[in-house]
């Protein structure tokens, strides 16, 4: 297993999650929604102005995903109430998907985060990343769809971590 890393971004990193972004939307949607949506996406939440709002005003905090020194991908959350967390943004570059760094990333996140709960929105085409989050002891919450503009409509599921007595940390 590589040497893995969660480190606190900061506005200076915005251009290098905008680019992370760009890729791996690139590498992992095609096959779930059509490439005006993901360049409709891409263009709304991943622009300078953007990142720099969430991170400034969202208070969304913004996490490097670094494998044997490389930014690889990035997590974002915001916490909801005391211990209730939402993760916005959870992208890893595909090249290295399925060998347990996204795993670790989550591990590392629970650590920093020492949540109750957890939630998150996911697209219900998205297989892959739905079956990542029942491993790591997610569970659908709820269906939800989203108007995001311009004629698109996000098709998601809400999925829910819970902490546990049970919970490994």
């Amino acid at each position: 297993m590589p040497h893995i890393e969660l480190i606190n971004a900061t506005a200076s990193d915005i251009p290098e999650i905008r680019q992370l972004a760009l890729k791996i939307w690139h590498q992992h949607y095609p096959a779930i929604i059509s490439m005006e949506q993901i360049n409709f996406m891409l263009d709304k939440m991943y622009n300078t102005e953007s990142l720099s709002h969430q991170i400034t005003f969202q208070k969304h905090q913004f996490m490097l995903i670094v494998v044997n020194d490389n930014v690889e991908g990035f997590i974002s959350v915001h916490e909801v109430a005391p211990s209730d967390w939402f993760i916005n943004k959870y992208y890893l570059n595909q090249d290295l998907a399925g060998v347990g760094i996204g795993s670790v990333a989550f591990s590392l996140l629970l650590k920093k985060l020492s949540p109750t709960t957890i939630r998150l929105t996911v697209n219900r085409q998205n297989f892959k990343s739905i079956n990542f989050y029942f491993k790591s002891g997610f569970i659908i919450e709820k269906v939800a769809d989203f108007d995001i503009g311009s004629g698109f409509v996000m098709n998601d599921f809400v999925m829910l971590w819970r902490k546990t007595k049970y919970t490994l940390e």
